[in-house]
């Protein structure tokens, strides 16, 4: 089969889970015998026109412009498969484009100018709800009004009109909480596929089920990710390791507890090879998330992890029996105690889950069945006059 994947990469600046997915997928296709061209926008080189900030908010705005329709054609693919667009691909390209087409959500952009539905402490769907102006109120991307502006304009009719998520065969979501959300925004349940990220599995140095007494929290320190929240209530005696920079970093270090390392930035590989050395993941995410890599990480290396009530990770721990899932109005040392005479049983069971779920080879095989729907229904589509 020949895929064309078309993903605008944001600034290597920031560490990006969905940058390294979308490398790993296009990775995974080609192993798997597919014929794959991926059609990339950089916001690293685009950034260099001076006039880049009016020309993306343009682009934003009116779903216009930096299409990649012509080298599209002359690729002719089977399936066209697109990851993000925003905000260096228009998006009124994809009404000319008749074949296959698949779109993955991977974050609430299409309803949520900020893309995470959380402002101010707390979950947050006040746009989808039906106020699609409350964005612009509240300046919720980058804490800015006029950067705001473009994305509230783009989406105030919702994700169900929303170009890309109207025109594409089949959408495909990476967890349950992200699939039910889109759902009750509007999006049509029949073209919402659930397919689960893969990893590769860590090749650790340590003995496996290894377990040094610390715990790992690890993300970016910012206020959705709850790190802050955490480390003012760990309890005192607990060993922990942060791993990850932000904004929230100075807060962190204020609030730890003498028994909490700062560790900072470890890239993905040094990550994986040590995770088998911690005692368990603390996933502290104060909004929905969709399906953070990290954890897919800790369930291949055998951690169990301690989640807490109301993301995509939470749904996960309980339904494959992973950790434990806790809620913040409850105190946090009895938990933390419970979960370490709990977890060392379930490692092996961790591993199988991953083995189960969460691999390349599942993986294929899901995005497979999407591509194979997606064609399906596709010989529907009438070519709109460009």
């Amino acid at each position: 089969m020949k895929i064309a994947v078309v993903h605008s990469f944001y600034t290597a600046g920031k560490p990006s889970g969905e940058n390294a997915l979308v490398r790993d997928q296009v990775r995974a296709l080609g192993a798997a015998g597919h014929t794959v061209e991926l059609f990339a926008a950089h916001t690293d080189e685009l950034a260099r026109d001076p006039l880049y900030p009016l020309r993306a908010a343009a682009r934003v705005a009116s779903g216009r412009g930096n299409s990649p329709l012509a080298r599209l054609r002359e690729f002719a693919p089977d399936v066209v498969h697109v990851h993000n667009l925003f905000p260096n691909f228009g998006r009124s390209w994809v009404r000319h484009w008749v074949g296959p087409l698949v779109a993955t959500l991977h974050n609430y952009r299409p309803m949520c100018a900020a893309a995470t539905l959380y402002r101010a402490g707390a979950v947050c769907t006040s746009c989808p709800d039906g106020d699609p102006w409350a964005s612009l109120r509240y300046g919720c991307y980058r804490g800015s009004r006029a950067a705001t502006l473009p994305l509230a304009w783009a989406g105030r009719h919702g994700p169900a009109r929303d170009p890309l998520l109207a025109r594409a065969d089949r959408i495909v979501v990476n967890s349950g909480l992200s699939e039910r959300t889109y759902r009750r925004a509007g999006v049509p349940a029949e073209r919402l596929m659930l397919v689960p990220n893969f990893v590769d599995a860590p090749q650790s140095d340590e003995t496996p089920g290894h377990d040094t007494g610390r715990w790992l929290v690890a993300g970016r320190l910012s206020a959705e990710k709850g790190v802050l929240e955490l480390l003012r209530q760990w309890p005192a005696h607990e060993p922990l390791d942060v791993v990850g920079g932000g904004e929230l970093l100075a807060d962190c270090r204020a609030a730890a507890p003498s028994s909490v390392r700062f560790l900072g930035q470890l890239d993905r590989a040094e990550l994986c090879r040590r995770m088998a050395s911690w005692r368990g993941l603390i996933f502290p995410s104060r909004w929905y998330e969709v399906q953070p890599c990290v954890q897919i990480e800790a369930l291949a290396a055998g951690l169990p992890t301690l989640a807490f009530e109301g993301s995509s990770v939470a749904d996960s721990v309980r339904e494959h029996g992973t950790g434990l899932v806790t809620q913040w109005s409850k105190p946090l040392a009895p938990v933390v105690a419970e979960a370490a005479t709990r977890f060392p049983s379930l490692r092996d069971h961790c591993r199988q889950v991953y083995a189960d779920h969460f691999t390349e080879r599942s993986w294929i095989t899901r995005i497979a069945r999407a591509y194979e729907e997606a064609t399906r229904v596709a010989g529907n589509h009438v070519e709109v006059p460009t």
